[in-house]
């Protein structure tokens, strides 16, 4: 039997990863867009950092609420092989390899801006395609979703007993 001081340790790590992993996507979600409205280089580099400083939450975020989680798997009432469970691992998947794919024009875009900016000059054309690449923001809005969908999960957790 499991001491309810260790269960509940699992499940406060876990659940500051989640608002960690959650928050940064919000932060780094409203920056990027932010960044993208902007026409000053120095701006939109400043907004990137900022959505930079998101990205670090989202991974931070991940690790804790991925490896606490997994614990409360193993220390709770479900299993690997619970629908949800497994549902919720590989969306928590799915994020992690269509957003990293997806973080990779922000970046660009981040560092551009930084050098576009230190020259004063105005976003040029490979910074505004950098910004407005459709795949890229696709996959970060998809990475988005997905997220939700394993907070939806992890409320509602669909055919278990113990919800």
């Amino acid at each position: 039997m499991t001491p309810a001081w260790l269960y509940n340790l699992a499940l406060c790590m876990h659940l500051l990863g989640a608002f960690s992993l959650v928050s940064g996507t919000v932060v780094a979600g409203v920056g990027f867009e932010a960044a993208r409205r902007r026409g000053n280089c120095a701006e939109i580099a400043l907004l990137l950092g900022v959505a930079r400083i998101g990205a670090v939450l989202v991974v931070g975020g991940t690790v804790l609420a991925g490896s606490f989680g997994l614990w409360l798997v193993a220390l709770g009432h479900w299993g690997y092989g619970t629908p949800w469970v497994d549902a919720a691992i590989g969306l928590l998947t799915l994020v992690v390899v269509i957003g990293s794919i997806g973080g990779q024009r922000p970046k660009q875009a981040r560092k551009l801006a930084a050098v576009l900016a230190t020259q004063q000059l105005a976003p040029n054309q490979e910074l505004r395609a950098l910004l407005d690449d459709g795949v890229a923001r696709t996959l970060n809005y998809v990475a988005a979703a997905a997220l939700v969908a394993i907070i939806v999960l992890m409320v509602v957790k669909p055919g278990s007993p113990h919800s």
